[in-house]
């Protein structure tokens, strides 16, 4: 894809106004502005065609109005997979904007396309010389992304349960809702989504059923100086008992999901 047409998408995306914390009114109007209809130039993004047969149950207007991204923010997708999340963040922060694709080393040995996934991303918002437009790849230790600066917003999706995998170190969980918290600026959020585990299930799960704790991971990221500012029931599907794989046949794609809003005081 040109260069041109990216730019050309990106210059002409609307913006999202801001809100002014003094004013009680003022920041109810303010986050009025967050809804999905604020974000359909992100969605329509011709980058993102391979994506649009996981919008119906992703809901990619929903989750960027959820975590209320704003245009020139500076956000890290943490654990970015496939780069659903990446690619969808790319328009909605704006040309003026940056977003920083954090693919883990551990996942890239674990599963090596991982790697040219990250790559083919980066080049969609890329100049003809394959130099980084607004979205830039970093790969690095699981706990130690290296973010060049610090960030506006970070969203991790279906993979903080992850970070309680046997494979890596007693501690790991709680190592990286840590440096999490310090790469945030005062102030900013951290978005969490992630499958629910049955109440109780503790770390077991996240090995057994790729399914995380929702206790267990709010007692992390508390410990950790995040404040809950928002739970949605966005992604809620009563029907999933949450016993199975999540990658069983007959569940895949339509789990139980929590979606948390935290915030870093400031």
């Amino acid at each position: 894809m040109r260069t041109t047409l990216i730019i050309a998408a990106l210059a002409t995306a609307s913006v999202l106004t801001g809100c002014n914390s003094g004013d009680d009114a003022a920041t109810e109007e303010a986050a009025s502005e967050y809804t999905p209809r604020k974000y359909m130039q992100a969605i329509n993004d011709i980058s993102r065609l391979d994506d649009v047969e996981q919008d119906e149950s992703r809901k990619p207007g929903e989750l960027l109005a959820f975590a209320q991204i704003d245009r020139g923010d500076v956000v890290g997708d943490y654990i970015m997979g496939g780069g659903y999340v990446t690619r969808l963040l790319a328009m909605a922060v704006g040309r003026e904007g940056k977003v920083y694709a954090f693919q883990p080393e551990e996942f890239i040995a674990f599963s090596p396309d991982y790697g040219p996934q990250q790559d083919e991303t980066v080049r969609r918002y890329s100049d003809d010389e394959g130099n980084p437009v607004n979205v830039f790849a970093l790969r690095a230790p699981l706990t130690q992304p290296g973010w060049p600066e610090p960030l506006d917003t970070i969203i991790t999706v279906m993979n903080f349960h992850d970070l309680y995998l046997p494979n890596f170190p007693e501690g790991t969980a709680q190592e990286a809702a840590d440096m999490l918290y310090a790469s945030l600026k005062p102030g900013g959020t951290l978005v969490v989504v992630d499958h629910h585990a049955t109440e109780g299930a503790g770390a077991e799960a996240a090995d057994t059923l790729h399914r995380m704790d929702s206790a267990l991971a709010m007692e992390t990221l508390t410990s950790a100086g995040f404040e809950l500012e928002e739970e949605s029931d966005l992604y809620s599907r009563p029907d999933d008992p949450r016993t199975a794989n999540v990658f069983d046949d007959p569940i895949r794609g339509s789990t139980d999901q929590f979606a948390w809003r935290l915030r870093k005081p400031g």
